[in-house]
């Protein structure tokens, strides 16, 4: 029999909430709220409800933790698909993590007895992403018209991009600025940053080890918040990482693989002495754009296949 998968969210909203929010990328919080209670907030319950069903020897809190655990990979997988050549998909890749970071708030409080479809979640899903400070404030924010106070103009779409990004990376927990790291530990941060970036370039599978790390903790720090949010204390037995997530390995190691692919073609290019009218650099440029395309290409190729084969899964069933 065909194990029954969870299809990502991503596979058919991410690009519908993509162009609601470039649409008004001021109110990115709260249009990501508002479509996420729309879209997944029925189906959450009935899916907790399965999982329980699968699980009848779960209690409350082992439930939770179940549902932390595959929400937590599912934002992982998600975030793998920034990297190299393919730097546009970008807001696409965040937008479906995002996507898949609300709906596990979602079943959480599910899980918990609320109603998933009520308005009131959506409330509560800006006060856990730390927009604002109480759902009164979040429930009137939602219920407001227009650009929110302090969003940006016309200022062309290179700069909108770009400040579309920064807002769903602190959504999304990749960027804390206010985590009390030193100024050493931030500067660090930043080269880290730039370091994955060049490498990304040429060897674009980078990208997956240092996005699904940076999503890993954030989703954590989200779960965490919404199990004291709706239960009123941490869960003593969320996991924390002592013990490495076969994801994160197997990303690991297509992030080596990538990097060897530019690597032995360029050492082929030094070896055999090929040129191009007579100088070595057309042919090392030609060599890890190929590389880099192929690489990334193929990983892209395989991502899709293997969501398109657990969507069908899903519908499908045994």
């Amino acid at each position: 029999m065909r194990k029954r998968t969870r299809a990502a969210p991503a596979a058919g909203l991410a690009g519908s909430l993509l162009r609601e929010v470039v649409a008004d990328p001021g109110r990115l919080p709260e249009s990501l709220a508002s479509f996420a209670l729309r879209h997944l907030g029925p189906g959450a319950g009935p899916t907790v409800e399965r999982l329980r069903a699968a699980h009848p020897e779960a209690d409350a809190a082992a439930l939770r933790s179940l549902i932390a655990i595959r929400g937590r990979r599912a934002v992982t997988a998600e975030g793998a698909f920034v990297g190299g050549p393919f730097l546009l998909l970008i807001p696409v890749a965040f937008c479906g993590a995002l996507l898949t970071q609300v709906r596990t708030v979602l079943e959480i409080a599910a899980a918990e007895g609320r109603d998933s479809a009520a308005p009131e979640r959506a409330a509560e899903l800006l006060v856990l992403q730390g927009v604002y400070g109480d759902t009164g404030t979040a429930r009137a924010a939602l219920d407001r018209a227009g650009v929110r106070p302090g969003s940006e103009g016309n200022r062309g779409r290179l700069a909108a991009f770009l400040d579309l990004i920064a807002r769903m990376a602190r959504l999304l927990g990749l960027v804390t600025p206010d985590d009390g790291a030193g100024r050493w530990v931030r500067v660090g941060r930043w080269a880290l940053l730039g370091a994955v970036f060049l490498i990304g370039l040429v060897a674009p599978l980078v990208w997956l080890p240092y996005m699904a790390s940076g999503y890993y903790r954030g989703t954590t720090r989200m779960t965490d918040r919404a199990v004291v949010f709706y239960v009123g204390s941490a869960d003593p037995r969320s996991p924390r990482g002592v013990r490495l997530d076969p994801y994160m390995a197997r990303a690991g190691l297509r992030a080596v693989g990538s990097v060897l692919l530019p690597a032995a073609a360029l050492f082929l290019v030094v070896v055999t002495d090929i040129r191009i009218a007579g100088g070595r650099w057309p042919v090392v440029g030609i060599v890890l754009t190929t590389s880099c395309l192929l690489s990334g290409g193929w990983w892209l190729w395989r991502h899709h296949r293997r969501r398109s084969r657990s969507a069908d899964g899903t519908r499908s069933g045994p």
